[in-house]
């Protein structure tokens, strides 16, 4: 059984229909690109899979339950998680209470025990507290701890979304397009902190970016996506060679 299954995915709004009949399957610890041209449905299939948009039609499963109809926490609790094409960060907390949000299914004191500090709640939270900073020092981010989210680089900021994500112990992590405005330097480090995300946490992820040498050199196979409909799948090399992706990129 396949870790993620997505069978005949349509949406339609009003009389366009975005995607038509999307079709795939990812198993555990595969890295999977999406590409496609501007346009072309790639972040529509992620809001999907995610809970943002409801499918006209078709299925999604995570470890074979379906998740179709489910609010987007409920998903993250399936096992799924996201990052966004604009960074979503909480700007004005710090680094790490980005990072406690995320951790915060780890609690595990009351709501009254929290209102009046007991015991279990200064218990939990010094373990959330140095969780948290251990999850930091991974991603080579412990010595930004205390600086607002916002104050952080480009770079850095797309790399604690990642982070954040990866809180929520994901069985399959979902990348849109985490290199968009970063600079060769940046792209070089994401595909660092990708390759790191594979061999740390040994999760699925799939992947949509515009950048072809990051998904070229990372991702195991890649689907094309034109219109709404997959046009082709296969290898990085596969998928090269192509004539209906040379024709979708450069034209006839």
């Amino acid at each position: 059984m396949a870790l993620l299954e997505v069978t005949d995915l349509s949406i339609q709004f009003g009389g366009l229909k975005a995607v038509d009949n999307f079709n795939l399957t990812i198993d555990e610890h595969e890295l999977v690109g999406l590409i496609g041209p501007n346009g072309a449905g790639k972040t529509t299939v992620f809001n999907m899979l995610t809970g943002v948009y409801l499918p006209t039609e078709g299925d999604i499963k995570i470890d074979g339950e379906s998740i179709v109809g489910k609010k987007p926490y409920e998903i993250v609790r399936c096992g799924a998680a996201r990052t966004f094409q604009n960074i979503r960060l909480f700007k004005d907390l710090s680094v790490l209470d980005n990072i406690k949000i995320a951790y915060h299914h780890e609690l595990n004191y009351s709501t009254f025990e929290g209102i009046f500090r007991l015991p279990r709640y200064w218990k939990d939270e010094k373990t959330a507290h140095e969780n948290c900073l251990a999850f930091l020092d991974i991603f080579d981010m412990g010595d930004y701890a205390s600086i607002q989210a916002k104050n952080l680089p480009y770079g850095k900021q797309r790399k604690l979304e990642i982070a954040r994500a990866l809180a929520t112990k994901p069985k399959i992590l979902m990348l849109d397009e985490p290199a968009a405005g970063m600079n060769p330097k940046e792209t070089h480090e994401l595909m660092d902190t990708i390759q790191l995300i594979r061999d740390k946490f040994d999760i699925a992820i799939l992947l949509i970016e515009h950048d072809m040498h990051l998904v070229m050199g990372i991702c195991e196979r890649i689907v094309v996506l034109d219109y709404g409909k997959i046009i082709a799948k296969g290898t990085p090399e596969e998928t090269r060679n192509n004539p209906d992706v040379i024709k979708v990129y450069l034209g006839e």
